[in-house]
C-alpha cells in the first residue's frame, strides 16, 4: 500500500485487489479472500458486499464443512460486461469476445485485406456488431472495444508508423469512425502480451517476442516482487508494459544481429526482422506457415535445414534479450504458436549460450495461440472497467470516455 495514502484510496485498492482475486478464481470465500490478501474478515465482508449490490458479485452455494460451518462460495458474475478486441493485419481481420472470464468466448478470423479507406472502417464496424449480435452478447453489456495493429500507436491513440499497414501519421479516430463503443488503439505485441500475463498466475518480468510477419515484442517489468502466496491484484499488466519514452520499446525486430547481413525494410543490415520473420518459413509455402511446418515434419529435409538456421538466429536473438533485460522471453506471434513442440531444442540452445546458470528455462512458447492480439486488446477494456466501476466513492455505470482511449 503507498505510504500515505488516504482512507478513500485504501478503500478503493482494497475493493479492487478483491475484486480482481475473486475474478480470478471460478469460486472462492471470504476467509480464503481474506488469508490470500492479507485482510480482515470484517473488510472482507464489506466490500462483498458492495460488490454484490454492484451485481459483481455473487453467492453460488457453500463449501463442504471442515468441522465448523459452512463457508459461503462466492463468485464474480462473468457476464456482467463485455468486451470485444479487433486484431488488424494486412489481409485479415480478427474478432474475438470476452466477459469478465478473460478468456476467448467467440472468436471468428475474416480475410479482409486492409485499406485506409472510409469503405473499410465503415466495413468493420458493420462486422463487428454483426459480430455481437450472432454470438448473443447485449450491446448494452459492452464495454468497449480494443483494436490491435501492428505498428506504433502514441499516447494520442494515433499510428505513428506501421511498415505492414503501409501507414504513417493517421489519425486513430478513422479506425473507429463505425464503431459505437469506447474504443482503445494498441500495438499488437503489447496487445499480445495482456492476455499472454491474464489468470490468476501473478506475471514475472517477461519479454514477449512477436515472430509474426514482422519481428517485434513487448516488455513487461514488474518491480519488487512480493513474497510467495501474496497477489498483487490491484493493477492492470497493461500499466507494467515498458513502452518506452516514444512508444517504440520492444521494436526487437530492427536489433541487428549480423551487421553485414541483407538490408531490412528499415534501411539497416541483418535485423532480427530478416532472419526470423514469419514470411522466412510461409513465404517457401506460398504463405501458409501451417503447411511449412507440416512438410517438414513429414521429412521434408531442405524445410528442415531452413528451420534449423532460423533457430541459430533465433536463439542468438534471445540470448541478447534474456542478457540485456534478465527476465523470461515468451515466443509469440504466428511462429510461437507452433513452438511448443521444439521448446526442448530451443532451451538447450540457449542454454549453451547462457553464461549464467547455463540452462534454457527461462525462454517458453506463448500460451495463447489463437488470436492473442485480438484477446488481450478486449481485456485491455475489461481491465478499464474494472478500474472504473470499482472507483471509491463515485461509481457511475454510465459513464463513456474519450472515444480514443489515450493506451
Amino acid at each position: 500500500m503507498k505510504k500515505g495514502a488516504s482512507s478513500i484510496e485504501v478503500k478503493r485498492l482494497n475493493r479492487n485487489r478483491v475484486f480482481r482475486y475473486l475474478n480470478s478464481r471460478e469460486r472462492t470465500s471470504m476467509p480464503d479472500i481474506a488469508e490470500a490478501l492479507g485482510m480482515s474478515g470484517p473488510t472482507v465482508l464489506q466490500i462483498i458486499r458492495e460488490l454484490k449490490e454492484l451485481q459483481i458479485a455473487q453467492e453460488v452455494g457453500e463449501f463442504r464443512s471442515t468441522g465448523g460451518r459452512k463457508a459461503k462460495a462466492i463468485a464474480s458474475v462473468r457476464n456482467a460486461c463485455y468486451a470485444a478486441g479487433l486484431d488488424i493485419t494486412r489481409n485479415h481481420l480478427s474478432l474475438v469476445i470476452t466477459d469478465l472470464s478473460e478468456k476467448v468466448l467467440k472468436h471468428v478470423r475474416i480475410r479482409e485485406p486492409f485499406t485506409c479507406s472510409d469503405n473499410y472502417f465503415r466495413k468493420i464496424g458493420a462486422l463487428l456488431e454483426a459480430f455481437i449480435d450472432e454470438n448473443k452478447v447485449s450491446r448494452q453489456k459492452v464495454t468497449g472495444v480494443g483494436l490491435s495493429i501492428p505498428g506504433i500507436v502514441d499516447q494520442e491513440g494515433n499510428i505513428s508508423y506501421s511498415h505492414t499497414l503501409d501507414l504513417e501519421h493517421v489519425d486513430g479516430s478513422r479506425f473507429v469512425k463505425y464503431i459505437p463503443y469506447p474504443c482503445t488503439m494498441l500495438n499488437d505485441a503489447n496487445a499480445a502480451v495482456i492476455a499472454e500475463c491474464s489468470g490468476k498466475d501473478v506475471p514475472r518480468s517477461m519479454i514477449y517476442l512477436s515472430l509474426s510477419n514482422s519481428v517485434g515484442g513487448a516488455i513487461v517489468f514488474r518491480q519488487n516482487p512480493l513474497p510467495e502466496g501474496l497477489l498483487d491484484m490491484q493493477d492492470s499488466v497493461f500499466r507494467k508494459i515498458y513502452r518506452g519514452d516514444n512508444q517504440r520499446a520492444g521494436e526487437f525486430g530492427h536489433m541487428e544481429i549480423h551487421p553485414d547481413g541483407p538490408v531490412c525494410y528499415c534501411g539497416k543490415k541483418g535485423c532480427l526482422d530478416v532472419y526470423c520473420s514469419a514470411l522466412r518459413l510461409a513465404d517457401l509455402t506460398d504463405g501458409n506457415l501451417g503447411r511449412f511446418f507440416e512438410e517438414m515434419e513429414a521429412g521434408n529435409q531442405k524445410w528442415r535445414s531452413i528451420w534449423e538456421e532460423y533457430l541459430d538466429h533465433l536463439v542468438l536473438a534471445v540470448d541478447n534479450l534474456r542478457m540485456c533485460f534478465d527476465g523470461d522471453v515468451v515466443l509469440g506471434g504466428y511462429v510461437g504458436s507452433y513452438m511448443e513442440h521444439y521448446m526442448d531444442g530451443i532451451r538447450a540452445r540457449c542454454a549453451k549460450r547462457n553464461i549464467f546458470g547455463h540452462t534454457g528455462e527461462y525462454v517458453r512458447a506463448c500460451r495463447y495461440r489463437i488470436e492473442a492480439s485480438a484477446l488481450g486488446a478486449a481485456i485491455f477494456q475489461i481491465e478499464k472497467y474494472i478500474d472504473e466501476i470499482l472507483d471509491f466513492p463515485s461509481i457511475n455505470f454510465q459513464r463513456k470516455p474519450e472515444k480514443i482511449r489515450k493506451a
